[in-house]
Formats: C-alpha cells, sequence, structure tokens
C-alpha cells in the first residue's frame, strides 16, 4: 500500500519535535543600512550566496566564508535590544521577507573568535540540532527549499509569523503568534497554531502536540543583524538564515 506524500508529512509533524527555522524569523533598522561599508559587506555576502541553491549546495569553505562574512556584519552593528518592543522599530520588522540562504550556525572551519553562540536556552523549545542545509522547517514540517524561495511574513498589529513556500504537495504554510523572550531582548519565540499542505488543513496536530507538552511554543530566532535589505538569523536548532526584502536579491 502506497503512502501518500500528505501522510508522510503530518507523520513527520507528529514526530518531530519544535523548531523554527525559518527565519526567523525582521525589517532592517535605517540607522544600520545607511553605511556605506556595511551595505558593501552585503553586497559582497549576497554575492556569496548566489549559486548555492539556498546552501544546499554550498561546500564547508563556502560555508565557512559566509558564516566569516556575517560575524563580521553581526559584530560591525548589533540591532538595538528594543526592536521588538518598540513600537517605532518593530515597524521595520514588518511585511515579506524571501529566505535565500540556510545552513549550519557553527562548522569546523570558522575560527572560534568568529563563532556564535545562544546565550541561554528556553526551557520550552526544543534546541537539538537539525544540520538543515538548504531547507526549511517551521513547526517540525521540514521543507527542502533549495529550488523555490521560502516567504516570511511578519503581521505587527497582530503579532503573527507566517511561512510559505511552494511545493510539488502545493502551497505549504505554516504560522502562528509571536513573543518576546523574557531573557533574550532580540529572541522571538513563536508557537505555531496553523499549517496546511495544499488544501489539506493540519493545524489540528499543533493543537495535540501542545496538549502532550504544554505549551504551543515551536521554536525561536534570534535576529543578530537588519538593515533596509538584508536580515540575518540564528534559529534554535542550530541554523543560520539569510533573508533579504528583495526575492530576486540572489541568482
Amino acid at each position: 500500500m502506497r503512502t501518500s506524500p500528505t501522510a508522510l508529512l503530518i507523520c513527520q509533524l507528529l514526530a518531530t519535535s519544535h523548531s523554527f527555522n525559518l527565519g526567523t524569523i525582521f525589517k532592517p533598522p535605517t540607522f544600520q543600512a545607511s553605511t556605506p561599508n556595511l551595505a558593501n559587506e552585503e553586497a559582497v555576502l549576497l554575492q556569496q550566496i548566489s549559486g548555492t541553491a539556498n546552501g544546499k549546495n554550498a561546500d564547508l569553505n563556502t560555508q565557512a566564508r559566509v558564516l566569516s562574512l556575517v560575524r563580521k556584519l553581526e559584530t560591525s552593528a548589533q540591532p538595538s535590544p528594543s526592536l521588538l518592543t518598540d513600537p517605532n522599530q518593530a515597524r521595520i520588522l514588518g511585511g515579506d521577507w524571501y529566505l535565500q540562504y540556510t545552513a549550519p550556525s557553527d562548522i569546523d572551519n570558522v575560527d572560534a573568535d568568529e563563532k556564535w553562540t545562544a546565550t541561554v536556552d528556553e526551557t520550552t523549545v526544543n534546541t537539538s540540532k537539525a544540520g538543515l542545509q538548504g531547507a526549511v522547517s517551521g513547526g517540525g514540517i521540514p521543507v527542502d527549499a533549495s529550488s523555490n524561495v521560502a516567504k516570511q511574513t511578519f503581521d505587527l498589529e497582530s503579532q503573527r509569523v507566517t511561512n510559505e513556500i511552494k511545493t510539488g504537495l502545493g502551497l505549504v504554510i505554516v504560522g502562528g503568534p509571536f513573543r518576546q523572550s523574557d531573557t533574550v531582548p532580540l529572541r522571538a519565540i513563536v508557537g505555531f497554531d496553523t499549517a496546511k499542505v495544499g488544501p489539506v488543513d493540519i493545524s489540528f496536530l499543533f493543537d495535540i502536540r501542545a496538549k502532550i507538552k504544554g505549551s504551543y511554543d515551536s521554536g525561536w530566532v534570534e535576529t543578530t543583524y537588519v538593515s533596509d535589505s538584508v536580515r540575518i538569523g540564528r534559529g534554535n536548532k542550530g541554523s543560520m538564515f539569510i533573508l533579504t526584502r528583495d526575492r530576486n536579491a540572489v541568482n
């Protein structure tokens, strides 16, 4: 007997714990984008990830170069701690972002001083590493993103984030409310409560999982760099994400 692709996705969702690897999960503050040197660094970074199929085809040397460029941006212009709470700054997070690169946050080829580490963990969120490369995972649904660009939308009025990507099964949509972490100001914790695979609504699975674990919290992402064009995030499953405002910013 053949198992349908939708049934396989449902099984993966129930078997997989919580992850929020779309990066995170944000529109960049203007004060960062106004610096010419940072704009040049962004251009170099986007050129480096071009042709990698969202990181799927990036070898270790390429990953190391990308992580080095990312750390330069992260350490040169750290976002304000009030990015998620100040209405004036939070406005810059709203709207659509397009995922251009996904790869592990930590590899052996990167010097220790260029590595990023999470300061603290969230007790309600799983932090086991997923090792995603060229793929995305929202609420436990892993989807290959090497041939289609995933879109992430932040609705600031409703405090919800929605991730969507076209697949052979149709449009996959995963979404839920987000809130600021109590311990890390730039960390957004997401509680997914909506999931659709094509015309099939499987949102009820999040209700089941929430009852089992006692929380809808599914994952978190820290915004480590934002500009008018580029956003960089680090996720709870050990992934690093590069997103752009322009869908076609990367070849």
